[in-house]
C-alpha cells in the first residue's frame, strides 16, 4: 500500500444519465482543485463512475492541459464515462466497501466527489461512511446532476435547464411545423421526453407557448392518472379550433391502475422499470378513436446531449456546483451536497447553499400540483414562473469553419495499477 502524505489526492466521477452540462460540473472540480495545489494532489477520475474504483480503472486528470479541462466547460455527455451501478450496504457487499479502501489507499485519496442523481447521492452517502465504520479518512460531497430536476432541497439540478430549453423550443417550432400542414395533412404532433415519476421535462414544452404565440399543447404528466376520455376530448377539442394539436407525453404516464403506458416488463441496474414507447401509444389511440393524421418524435438521448442550446443558467450553474463541491470537501465538510437556492425569480438571483445527503439519497422531489393546471393537462403561471429563468440565456460551445461544435475529446490517461484485478458480482 502506498503511505498516505499529508496532502491527498481526490477521486471524481460521473453517473448514471448522463447530460449536457455534466462535464461544466467536471471543469468546476478539477479547475478548483489545481487552485489547490497545497492542499489537493492530483484528481482521479473513475473510468465508468464508481465501476473506476472499484476496479482500479482511474483517469489521471493531471496528464489533461488546462485548454482541454476549460473545453469541458462546453463539451455535452460524461467524458469519463458513466454508469448505473447501485452499491448495496456496507452489511450486505463488505466485500466491495473493502476494495473501495483499497484502492484508496493505494492511490492516497481523501477526497470524493460523486456527480450524478438520486441514486448516486446514496452510493455518495454510503462512501462518506467508510471513515466511521472503517477508519479510513475519506470525505465524499455530492454533485448534483439529473435532467428529472428530482433532486430534493436544491431549487434546481443542473442539467435540467438545458434539456427543459430544448423541449420548449423543440414544442414551438414543430408545433409550427404541424400548424403549417394541418389543413390537408398531419394535424397531431407527439412528442416523448424523459420523466419517469415528475414530469418536470414534459411541463417544459408548455413553454412553447406565449401571451405572443398561442399555441395548442397538451401535456401528459407522470403525476396525473392518465383518463383516456378526457384526452381525447380535449385533443378533438383543440384540432377543431386550431386545425391542430401538439402532444408532449412523459415516458413515466400511468393509467389509473398505476401501470406505466411504456412499460416494457424490463429492469434498469437500479430496478427501475425501463420505459419508452408511450408516444406511438399514444399516436395510434388518436389514429384509432379520432381518426387523425399524426407524427410522432421520441426526443430520448438528443434532449440531454443538446449541449449546442443549453441555458445560460445551468451551464454557470453546473460549473459552481463543481466548485462548490470542491470547496466544501476543503473546508473540512463531509456527507454533503451543494444546493442552489433561489432568492428571486426577477430579476433571477441564487446562491449556493447546502444539503446533508442523508436528506438527498433516494427522495424524489416531484412535481407541485400547483405548477399543473386545473383540467390536469397544462402548467400553470406559477410553473412558468419558475422554469422562465432555468431555461434563459444561450451558451454556444465554439463552432469550426466546418460548421460543427468544436467539443473536447480528452486523452483520459490511465493510472498504473498497484493492486490485484477485482470482479464486480
Amino acid at each position: 500500500m502506498a503511505k498516505s502524505t499529508g496532502k491527498k489526492n481526490a477521486f471524481y466521477a460521473q453517473s448514471g444519465g448522463v447530460t449536457a452540462v455534466i462535464n461544466a460540473s467536471a471543469c468546476g472540480v478539477i479547475e478548483t482543485a489545481r487552485k489547490h495545489k497545497d492542499k489537493i494532489g492530483k484528481v482521479y477520475a473513475g473510468r465508468s463512475g464508481i465501476i473506476g474504483a472499484l476496479t482500479e480503472d482511474l483517469i489521471d486528470t493531471s496528464k489533461e492541459s488546462a485548454r482541454a479541462i476549460a473545453a469541458l466547460r462546453h463539451t455535452p455527455s460524461g467524458a469519463f464515462g458513466s454508469c448505473r451501478y447501485k452499491m448495496k450496504s456496507l452489511e450486505a457487499n463488505k466485500r466491495e466497501y473493502d476494495r473501495l479502501i483499497e484502492v484508496f489507499e493505494a492511490h492516497n485519496i481523501g477526497y470524493f466527489f460523486y456527480n450524478g442523481g438520486g441514486d448516486s447521492a446514496d452510493t455518495c452517502l454510503k462512501v462518506s461512511q467508510l471513515s466511521k465504520t472503517t477508519g479510513y479518512p475519506i470525505q465524499a460531497i455530492h454533485v448534483p446532476k439529473t435532467v428529472d430536476n428530482d433532486l430534493p432541497i436544491t431549487d434546481n439540478c443542473p442539467g435540467f435547464g438545458s434539456v427543459a430549453k430544448y423541449i420548449a423550443v423543440s414544442t414551438l417550432e414543430a408545433s409550427f411545423d404541424v400548424a403549417s400542414m394541418c389543413a390537408t395533412s398531419t394535424k397531431i404532433f407527439v412528442l416523448e421526453v424523459m420523466g419517469r415519476h415528475a414530469g418536470w421535462i414534459a411541463a417544459a414544452g408548455g413553454m412553447a407557448a406565449t401571451d405572443n404565440v398561442d399555441l395548442p399543447i397538451v401535456i401528459l404528466f407522470p403525476e396525473v392518472k392518465f383518463s383516456q376520455t378526457r384526452f381525447l376530448k380535449l385533443v378533438k377539442e383543440k384540432v377543431q379550433q386550431y386545425g391542430y394539436c401538439s402532444i408532449v407525453v412523459s415516458e413515466g404516464v400511468q393509467d389509473r391502475s398505476g401501470k406505466f403506458l411504456a412499460d416494457q416488463g424490463l429492469k434498469d441496474a437500479f430496478g427501475h422499470a425501463q420505459l419508452g414507447g408511450v408516444a406511438p401509444v399514444i399516436a395510434g389511440l388518436i389514429r384509432d378513436k379520432l381518426g387523425y393524421k399524426y407524427h410522432w418524435a421520441v426526443a430520448d438521448y438528443l434532449q440531454r446531449a443538446a449541449r449546442h442550446i443549453s441555458s445560460k443558467s445551468d451551464v454557470e450553474q453546473a460549473y459552481a456546483m463543481g466548485k462548490a463541491a470542491v470547496e466544501m470537501a476543503l473546508a473540512g465538510k463531509n456527507s454533503v451536497m451543494p444546493t442552489i437556492k433561489r432568492t428571486s425569480s426577477k430579476p433571477y438571483r441564487w446562491t449556493i447553499g447546502e444539503a446533508k445527503l442523508a436528506r438527498v439519497a433516494n427522495v424524489e422531489k416531484m412535481m407541485p400540483m400547483s405548477f399543473i393546471s386545473k383540467d390536469g393537462f397544462g402548467i400553470t403561471k406559477k410553473c412558468r414562473d419558475y422554469l422562465e429563468p432555468l431555461i434563459a440565456g444561450e451558451n454556444y460551445p465554439p463552432y469550426g469553419k466546418d460548421g460543427m461544435p468544436k467539443y473536447v475529446q480528452l486523452k483520459n490517461v490511465a493510472v498504473r495499477r498497484k493492486l490485484d484485478d477485482f470482479n464486480i458480482r
